[in-house]
């Protein structure tokens, strides 16, 4: 039997693809990793086909590359590292397991995406802790897996949330429940005594979910997973606070989620708060941009069941207390665009096209982690470099997230350029690489490096490159799990 005969017995007729605009459409992203076809597209509709996957992947030792999240891909981890692999396209596993909202939990499948998921979660009275704007093809589990920064830092309790418990095959093919999954017994019989899936801890001692989080599917493949969610408010009150001085922003951001007065929270600059709302382009977007500060602090504040006029009005007194000793001002707007505006297009993914390809046609990301005394020397690190390269700053987006309840900042720039115009091309690969050199030697964390980053990253750190190599040779012992990732 053919390989392709084995793989339309495990993922059946019609599932199994060699068609060329198909394999060219995961042989490249928008990034700077090197162009490889895969040699088949596969989408599995269960949990049991993606375990046979993986023993025929053992068997004739054929790569697989896991992908939950639909096209455009930014950031390298989908395209295979290496010639022969087989794209295992996860998006036909759609399926809303539950939502319950006594315990502030969802269960969903790989292929669900945020778009899907908002309105079953809203159904039950819950809403998501979500990452800013997602793509509308982005895959909840995919975005977890990647621990990609949410916009409600209040409700983060480590790097993890909201990720709670999953489901997944390692690359041995065998089965594996983490956190509160794990037992006594199976799922079935979880529900059945009134469990939900939500401690996202063990089992035992150990947090076996970490091993899957950020391993850009190097180690095994999820099947399902479950998040914390939170109780949709019955009353809010947005707001954004504008100024030329960043400083100011970051320590009145730092009150606010100390003193756990707000939800939604982060900072953008004009550039990406323009390319996000600009009507038209490019008259509107320039237009827009212009009326825009140079920093916008967006924060939204909530009531819920009980008293929730008292709550917020209280919420307000201490935010007018605390902007009036910094010498700044609440306001409903930022540059005509209003809070209510941006609280709404927050809670949903980004519409189409997607907000960080409108401006140029492609982004170049580089994000870290990092504390806020140490943000405007980082910032001031890559203006620099904007120079030196020819790159025009005032082109560059930046996005300040802070994360687990405000201890640290997720710090983004986003370098817009058009990928079709070569030298354009070259100047940001050249440029995000010295960017990168230089930001981890002035205390930059990159906590999620991807492709050619991740070498220069985890190479300056050879106690945890060990035991990752040594990890993945328990978990992936034939290196069947998109070789060629991270530091494999």
């Amino acid at each position: 039997m053919t390989t392709e005969e084995r793989l339309t017995q495990i993922v059946g007729s019609g599932q199994v693809s060699q068609d060329t605009a198909k394999l060219n459409s995961y042989a490249s992203d928008i990034s700077f990793v090197n162009s490889i076809k895969p040699r088949y597209v596969v989408q599995p509709k269960t949990s049991q086909a993606v375990q046979q996957l993986i023993k025929l992947a053992n068997e004739s030792q054929i790569p697989l590359i896991p992908v939950s999240s639909g096209a455009p891909h930014f950031r390298g981890d989908t395209v295979p590292g290496i010639g022969g692999a087989i794209i295992v396209d996860l998006s036909m596993m759609k399926k809303i397991i539950f939502v319950d909202r006594a315990r502030r939990v969802a269960m969903v499948e790989p292929g669900v995406t945020f778009g899907e998921l908002i309105p079953a979660a809203n159904k039950e009275g819950l809403r998501l802790n979500m990452p800013l704007l997602p793509r509308q093809s982005k895959s909840v589990v995919g975005s977890m897996l990647e621990r990609e920064p949410v916009i409600m830092p209040k409700y983060q309790w480590d790097m993890s949330d909201p990720l709670a418990c999953t489901g997944l095959f390692f690359g041995t093919g065998d089965e594996f429940r983490t956190g509160q999954a794990a037992g006594p017994g199976n799922i079935e019989e979880q529900w059945t005594v009134g469990g939900v899936q939500k401690a996202p801890y063990g089992p035992g001692t150990a947090s076996f979910h970490r091993i899957v989080q950020g391993a850009q599917g190097t180690m095994g493949i999820v099947t399902w997973a479950s998040l914390r969610c939170e109780i949709l408010p019955s009353l809010e009150e947005p707001f954004a606070v504008c100024s030329s001085k960043l400083d100011t922003l970051l320590d009145l951001t730092s009150w606010l989620i100390r003193l756990r007065i707000v939800n939604e929270c982060f900072i953008l600059n004009s550039t990406n708060l323009a390319a996000i709302f600009a009507k038209s382009w490019p008259a509107d977007y320039q237009a827009l941009k212009n009326a825009l500060p140079a920093w916008t602090l967006f924060f939204a504040v909530a009531g819920y069941e009980y008293l929730p006029e008292e709550r917020v009005g209280s919420y307000i007194k201490d935010i007018t207390d605390l902007t009036q000793r910094m010498g700044v001002e609440v306001a409903k707007s930022a540059g005509g665009i209003s809070a209510n505006e941006i609280l709404k297009a927050v809670r949903k993914p980004s519409p189409e096209p997607y907000w960080k390809l409108r401006y140029r046609g492609a982004s170049q990301d580089i994000f870290f982690l990092t504390i806020n005394d140490m943000v405007e020397s980082q910032i001031k690190i890559i203006s620099d470099l904007d120079d030196k390269y020819g790159y025009p700053t005032s082109d560059m987006g930046v996005y300040i997230q802070p994360v687990v309840q405000g201890t640290g900042c997720h710090c983004e720039f986003n370098l817009f350029y058009d990928s079709g115009n070569s030298k354009e091309l070259d100047r940001v690969k050249e440029l995000s690489s010295s960017a990168v050199k230089s930001l981890i030697a002035k205390g930059a964390f990159f906590s999620r490096p991807y492709g050619e980053n991740a070498a220069m990253v985890l190479n300056r750190d050879a106690a945890s490159l060990s035991v990752l190599q040594k990890l993945k040779k328990i978990f992936d012992p034939n290196n069947i799990m998109n070789p060629g990732k991270v530091c494999f």
